[in-house]
């Protein structure tokens, strides 16, 4: 194997990487094998066919796509450690030459660590403390609130035979139209809310209070100026409603029955404790996040680094997938959200570019105090805390395919370490 080294600005190296055709030839078997166990060729077991009758039946291409995967991934990892390179990131591949026989070469180009020059992160923790558990204080509306929560979250509803009032849930057909046409998605039937929530155009729940079961009702409504859609916004629209269903709420009483049906308390008041202690554990890792996060943010504003520019990216595009998951949780769509705001996607990302850069800072100098304290995660910690990942996948089955067990176990061991250095830092 030959290797080329070049130093590239910005704390970035270039690595050019040939492997003889001996060396090359072993990842093309491997990758054969690999590939042959998903092959059925008539008379023979999978696996065990002929090389030559494999590599016919799957294509060459194929298995030097293959053999070419295997070879950047493991023949990179053994120059990092060779070599000592302490790189960063996701790398960029480029495969140069590839064919049968011949020498394999690829180049690659990665981030790595930049020299640091660390602040003095003992003297930024020792500043302040995150609040102690005792001083962490929990009010007794809060647990009112939490109480009514739970009590408004058990409600049943029974028809009624009535005019409809605030509180009531209720099912109507609508139709929609401006200026007598109908809106887009302007109709719908058995329309289900609830009079006083909300959830609906401004207004539009107040219309429905008096209202009986089959009767109709004609009226109209601004929309707010900012609503969703924008040609809607601020327009006048008529409405003609029918309702269909009226069922009054039937809410639990909060005693010892109720406290009983939620599964492990005997008692109101063994209910209350426990939401008590939840609160002051939420409370505490909320103070305690905020404590990280501001003793975090001054280490980097006092520390200094040259930041690699394949870092930054990255991190701008971590921080896009994050926002388009946000915004598809929310039930929008990407595209759509860029047009209502009248932005591209590069002016996003350029948004982004500055706390893109803090984040990237924030890693590495997790990644360099972890270092210097010597705090390490064992493969027994790592293995662990994925266990426990995969055991909260509903149908493991189902999506390990689609996971990368590598990329997983690499996120877990760096997340385990960042832990380790705030557990670190909270304890000087």
């Amino acid at each position: 194997m030959k290797t080329e080294i070049k130093q590239l600005p910005k704390s970035e190296v270039e690595i050019l990487i040939e492997l003889d055709p001996t060396e090359w030839g072993k990842f093309v078997d491997e990758a054969t094998r690999t590939l042959a166990r998903d092959v059925k060729i008539e008379g023979f077991r999978p696996g065990n066919a002929p090389k030559e009758m494999v590599e016919q039946k799957i294509g060459q291409g194929h298995i030097l796509e293959a053999a070419a995967g295997i070879a950047v991934r493991k023949t990179y990892i053994k120059v990092l450690e060779e070599k000592n390179i302490d790189a960063i990131g996701r790398p960029e591949v480029h495969v140069l030459k590839v064919a049968m026989g011949n020498p394999f070469e690829f180049k690659i180009k990665t981030a790595v660590l930049p020299p640091i020059k660390l602040a003095d992160y003992k003297k930024i923790a020792k500043s302040d403390k995150p609040k102690t558990k005792d001083k962490i204080k929990v009010e007794e509306k809060e647990i009112q609130d939490s109480l009514n929560w739970l009590k408004k979250s058990r409600t049943k509803y029974a028809t009624v035979v009535r005019p409809a009032q605030k509180g009531d849930r209720v099912e109507v057909d609508f139709i929609a139209k401006q200026d007598g046409k109908m809106i887009a998605n302007g109709e719908s039937k058995n329309h289900p809310l609830v009079i006083g929530e909300g959830k609906f155009v401004p207004g539009f729940e107040d219309q429905l209070v008096g209202l009986k079961e089959n009767e109709t009702k004609s009226f109209s409504l601004v929309f707010p100026e900012n609503f969703a859609q924008k040609d809607l916004a601020g327009k006048l629209i008529e409405f003609e409603v029918k309702m269909n269903l009226v069922q009054e709420p039937q809410m639990p009483e909060l005693n010892d029955k109720f406290a009983k049906s939620l599964g492990k308390f005997d008692t109101i008041d063994a209910l209350k404790a426990n939401i008590k202690e939840g609160m002051a554990i939420e409370k505490e890792n909320k103070e305690k996040d905020i404590w990280r996060a501001k003793v975090l943010q001054e280490i980097v504003k006092k520390s200094s680094m040259e930041m690699p520019e394949i870092l930054i990216q990255a991190e701008v595009a971590k921080m896009a997938e994050e926002f388009k998951e946000n915004l598809m949780q929310m039930g929008l769509e990407y595209q759509q959200y860029l047009k209502n705001i009248k932005k591209t996607e590069e002016e996003m990302k350029k948004d982004w570019l500055p706390k893109a850069v803090e984040r990237a800072q924030a890693g590495l100098i997790l990644r360099a105090i972890a270092d210097q304290e010597k705090l390490e995660v064992t493969a027994q910690e790592a293995e662990e805390e994925v266990n426990h990942i995969i055991k909260h996948y509903p149908d493991w089955d189902a999506v390990k395919e689609k996971i990368d067990m590598d990329q997983l176990a690499e996120y877990t061991k760096n997340r385990l370490k960042n832990e380790k250095v705030f557990e670190f830092l909270e304890k000087i």
